[in-house]
């Protein structure tokens, strides 16, 4: 069963190694409790209005309603696959929210709660699981670029990027966004060397959600995550990846530290996936549904939406307009998933290469022939 951890953590060792339990001392920024109520943290404050407030809540909810229409469609057939956020939309939300205009983000297949607050048309993400396009978004327009399925290849993307603003002036950031199972691929250490050898503007917001896939952290890593980023020299933070105000702060002052020259930060979400990895997937098959049941306590929409009552910040007004604006969203995606055109065959020819070789013209020209033999032969 995985808790939020507390002041000391003791790791398991590796199966079947010869090294004792090793302590490790872990540190949770957190700034909303999951009761709904706001502590303090001696490094991270954040000053925040009540309609922000209530905007981070109208963010939270409607991403939910996203993903929720869409895992739907998906098991009606109208999407190949689907990767759910249930669970991680406070850390997504909150990073998200932490960007500037001009900063980039570089996501996996999973951050449809940045594409949100960074203004992407959820249609735009849709069309890219039903198969239509490649993703139908503006990456220089949104700052945010397009969804990258090989694991962990987007913090070299990110890294490159940014090591391109050092070089041309620029005071912006990139944000390169990986799940802890990516931080056991090559890309994502190779990433952070560059980044620390040559200190560029470039974050790197692990979403730990316990499972890379079905492996559980505790077999990937002998040490909390936000722990490697010291062998790379530079700083790393966990925070409570469920507290979007947290995530919000501590996320806006890495990007700031970014931007002043100060080099890479690694953050460390501490969240969970309630959901399975992807459509595709039966997390039933390694997880129990008791831990499921606890990391439900700490979720993240309920957990401002506490607050927000709480405090009197907003009422049941409020959350009714939320709920209907949620519906109109549900509304509007489904009937744009299925209004959406099937694309041309031959189109998966066009942007291989920004100009047509004669070996991939060829191929196309194979291709029609073989395609108009079927409607010569009447089938």
């Amino acid at each position: 069963m995985t808790a939020l951890p507390e002041t000391t953590e003791m790791v398991d060792p590796v199966p079947g190694a010869a090294a004792p339990h090793l302590p490790q001392r872990t540190e949770l920024v957190q700034l909303l409790t999951p009761e709904g109520d706001r502590v303090a943290h001696p490094d991270y404050s954040l000053d925040i209005s009540d309609d922000e407030l209530r905007g981070l809540y109208r963010d939270l909810a409607l991403v939910r309603r996203w993903d929720v229409e869409a895992t739907a469609l998906q098991r009606q057939g109208e999407l190949g696959i689907w990767a759910s956020l249930l669970g991680q939309e406070a850390a997504q939300i909150g990073a998200g929210r932490a960007m500037a205009e001009s900063d980039m983000a570089f996501p996996t297949y999973r951050e449809h709660g940045v594409a949100w607050t960074r203004g992407v048309d959820p249609l735009h993400v849709i069309s890219l699981f039903r198969g239509v396009d490649n993703g139908g978004w503006d990456p220089v327009a949104t700052g945010f670029n397009l969804y990258t399925v090989v694991i962990g290849a987007q913090t070299l993307h990110a890294t490159g990027y940014a090591m391109g603003l050092q070089r041309d002036g620029a005071e912006n950031a990139a944000l390169a966004f990986l799940g802890d199972g990516a931080t056991s691929q090559g890309e994502v250490n190779e990433a952070m060397i560059w980044a620390a050898s040559f200190s560029a503007p470039v974050v790197f917001f692990c979403q730990n959600n316990q499972y890379a896939i079905s492996v559980p952290l505790e077999r990937q890593s002998r040490v909390p995550l936000y722990q490697r980023a010291a062998g790379f020299g530079f700083p790393g933070v966990r925070v409570d990846g469920n507290d979007v105000l947290a995530v919000l702060a501590v996320t806006r002052a890495a990007l700031a530290a970014a931007r002043e020259g100060q080099g890479p930060t690694f953050i460390e979400a501490f969240t969970y996936r309630m959901g399975a990895h992807t459509t595709s997937d039966d997390p039933t098959r390694y997880r129990l549904a008791s831990e499921l049941e606890e990391w439900k306590l700490r979720d993240p929409v309920a957990r401002l939406k506490a607050h927000l009552s709480r405090t009197g910040i907003a009422d049941a007004a409020f959350f009714a307009g939320v709920d209907a604006e949620a519906d109109e969203l549900a509304a509007r995606i489904r009937s744009g998933t299925l209004e959406m055109p099937d694309p041309a065959p031959t189109g998966m020819f066009d942007f291989v290469y920004a100009e047509q070789t004669p070996q991939l013209a060829q191929q196309r020209a194979d291709f029609v022939r073989y395609q108009a033999s079927f409607e010569e032969a009447g089938e």
